[in-house]
């Protein structure tokens, strides 16, 4: 008796399709490989064949060179050996994406990694019904509940306007979550030019040339002291304590992540203004999610996979961790 999604083949360095002979976000170069995003623990260098959507494969030409690659648009059908493949957005960043398997009369998603919230830099998650769901769960306790992205940018306006000798040193993600917060930053009415760390230029232009306003960005790093002061600076979390840091003037020190949640965190980073501004889903999202889909059976492939096995179970929905490595962003 065959068991509902037997012919997917979970590895610890990624997710394998024999019927189409092709892998799922492989940590190791791979002769062919479906890419659900562009962060570095989902999108790898060195495969043979890649297939993504145009954003992603964008974004793996700035971080590793030129892709052997095929740009696929969001609701295009493909079709590998006899299995159906179709990638829609799953609102993690730019250009990522749910990739969507038919074969053998079942529908199983592989989501990556997701959110539900509102983005403006990003396709929303779309919800689509299957047999089977596979989730991270990165944020998959019930203490994570992510608060409402205005609240937490009015914070980081009002620390800069009642600073106005200091700057904002914000750290953030340097592929989807600085982009976010700098259009969140627009979008709050803060037009000021934003300046940001030269590991962030690359990525910003690529958002830009996707049509994402970010409005007037500078590099941080040929500015003088006196001419940040009363700005926000964004920079990868590496630079909060680097010596890169100390040119700036009086930083108040931010950072955008769902781990400012959990304060000891910020405590060892040295965050005096923590922002808990995630692009994974929160407890919510996760198990809102699972309902609305209804799929049959859940895997989860990282994060804090017991407490999400255990809901579905409560719930008769069949759930189980899968043992892959590599696969989490501690950083967001």
């Amino acid at each position: 008796m065959t068991k509902l999604g037997d012919w997917i083949e979970p590895h610890a360095h990624g997710i394998y399709v024999p019927a189409a002979d092709v892998w799922i976000d492989p940590s190791r170069p791979s002769p062919r490989a479906l890419v659900t995003h562009g962060h570095a623990d989902h999108a790898r260098g060195g495969h043979g064949a890649v297939w993504a959507t145009p954003a992603t494969l964008a974004i793996m030409g700035v971080r590793y060179g030129p892709q052997a690659g095929t740009a696929v648009a969001y609701g295009e059908q493909l079709v590998f050996g006899d299995v159906g493949v179709r990638f829609v957005p799953a609102g993690h960043v730019l250009g990522s994406a749910q990739i969507v398997l038919t074969h053998r009369g079942e529908t199983v998603i592989v989501s990556g990694d997701y959110k539900r919230r509102a983005d403006p830099t990003c396709a929303p998650f779309e919800p689509v019904k299957c047999d089977v769901f596979i989730t991270e769960a990165t944020f998959g306790l019930p203490v994570f509940r992510h608060p409402d992205t205005p609240g937490e940018i009015a914070k980081l306006l009002a620390a800069l306007h009642a600073n106005p000798e200091r700057c904002v040193l914000v750290g953030a993600y340097a592929l989807g979550k600085a982009q976010r917060v700098i259009r969140e930053l627009r979008d709050a009415g803060h037009q000021d030019p934003i300046y940001i760390h030269g590991a962030m230029q690359k990525l910003c232009d690529l958002y830009v040339a996707h049509g994402v306003d970010l409005g007037e960005l500078r590099p941080a790093t040929v500015a003088n002291k006196a001419e940040m002061a009363g700005h926000i600076i964004v920079a990868p979390p590496s630079a909060l304590q680097d010596r890169w840091s100390r040119r700036l003037p009086d930083p108040i020190t931010a950072m955008a992540s769902g781990w400012m949640r959990v304060r000891q965190r910020a405590v060892q980073r040295g965050v005096e203004l923590p922002l808990i501004l995630s692009d994974h889903a929160d407890w919510d999202e996760l198990t809102d999610t699972l309902t609305e889909i209804a799929p049959k059976e859940v895997w989860v492939t990282h994060g804090r996979e017991e407490a999400l096995v255990h809901w579905c179970m409560t719930r008769q929905i069949k759930a189980r961790a899968l043992a892959l490595s590599g696969y989490e962003d501690e950083d967001d």
